[in-house]
């Protein structure tokens, strides 16, 4: 099958527009529009540390597991989200997947994150395994 170069660049266009787009599931700030839902995660005890967002990035190491606790307070693009705690704000990660199935998250509703803490030259952010809704 052959397509003609306009084709592909529609086709093209498409798939990156998908690609940036914002889960359903969060509700907060955000310039690019949302996409589909995500499935469930484990929700018992964990041994990871709780940490501030001053902590973390003053104290942490590269690939340390951490848990934080704040508020996803905007979307930035490409699965990456501003998080905010008491203490500072950072860039986290967030697959689509890793969102808690079936519920919304709004700008105002306490998160808690479990990931990794990605500490490099040109930038530093949480890499999230696990979302879960704090009550």
């Amino acid at each position: 099958m052959r397509f003609t170069l306009p084709t592909l660049a529609a086709v093209l266009a498409l798939s990156a527009t998908a690609a940036i787009a914002q889960p359903a599931s969060y509700t907060g700030p955000s310039n690019v529009p949302q996409a589909t839902n995500a499935t469930g995660s484990y929700s018992g005890p964990s041994n990871v540390p709780l940490m501030t967002v001053k902590q973390l990035l003053e104290t942490g190491r590269d690939d340390q597991i951490a848990r934080l606790q704040g508020r996803l307070v905007s979307f930035e693009g490409d699965e990456r989200y501003t998080f905010e705690d008491a203490t500072g704000r950072i860039t986290v990660e967030i697959d689509n997947e890793d969102f808690p199935a079936g519920q919304s998250i709004s700008a105002e509703q306490k998160v808690e994150l479990t990931g990794e803490f990605d500490k490099g030259l040109r930038k530093t952010e949480f890499e999230v395994d696990r979302l879960t809704l704090v009550p």
